[in-house]
């Protein structure tokens, strides 16, 4: 069974979804991907994992850091859970290039090379969003592209982190 809750943002509401105990999925409404099938059988449920990461989204609402995660179940392929767990080493308020993410997954894995591009949709499909930071994965050149939420979302993330913007841009595609 997936246990689902919702929470009111300030950037809009917020769906979570639970497999009973860890966080499986958190998305915007209207996100480009989201967690769940559209036809997957779900239940509202309060549970306390759903508080706990209410808990943490009022904390970092607020413009603060969490101090803590709440339990996370990254229910993915083995490369796409290898790029989520680099985007948590992403600090608050700072970013990480999709080549630099490479990079390290190349290193990982004794390769000589990995595409940026193949980071990218790894990057895109990230089912717990803000928690498992894809808003400060940037290209390499500065530019703020993609963002499953909306760039507008992306922008207003990094803003409250306080991000250093200044080198930073956004080219429509």
């Amino acid at each position: 069974m997936v246990y689902t809750q919702y929470y009111e943002s300030p950037l809009g509401l917020i769906t979570l979804e639970s497999d009973g105990e860890a966080l499986t999925g958190l998305w915007f409404e209207g996100q480009k991907y989201s967690a769940r099938p559209q036809d997957a059988e779900h239940e509202d449920r309060l549970l306390p994992v759903f508080t706990q990461t209410g808990r943490w989204l009022d904390i970092y609402f607020s413009g603060k850091e969490p101090d803590f995660t709440p339990p996370l179940s990254m229910q993915t392929t083995p490369f796409r859970k290898a790029v989520w767990e680099i985007m948590l080493t992403i600090p608050y308020g700072q970013t990480m290039s999709y080549g630099e993410i490479a990079r390290r997954i190349a290193m990982q894995r004794g390769i000589p090379r990995m595409a940026a591009q193949a980071v990218g949709g790894a990057v895109g499909h990230n089912a717990i969003s803000i928690i498992i930071p894809c808003h400060r994965v940037i290209g390499a050149d500065g530019d703020l592209t993609g963002y499953g939420g909306g760039i507008d979302k992306k922008i207003q993330l990094l803003t409250l982190e306080n991000a250093d913007m200044s080198a930073m841009f956004y080219r429509p595609r």
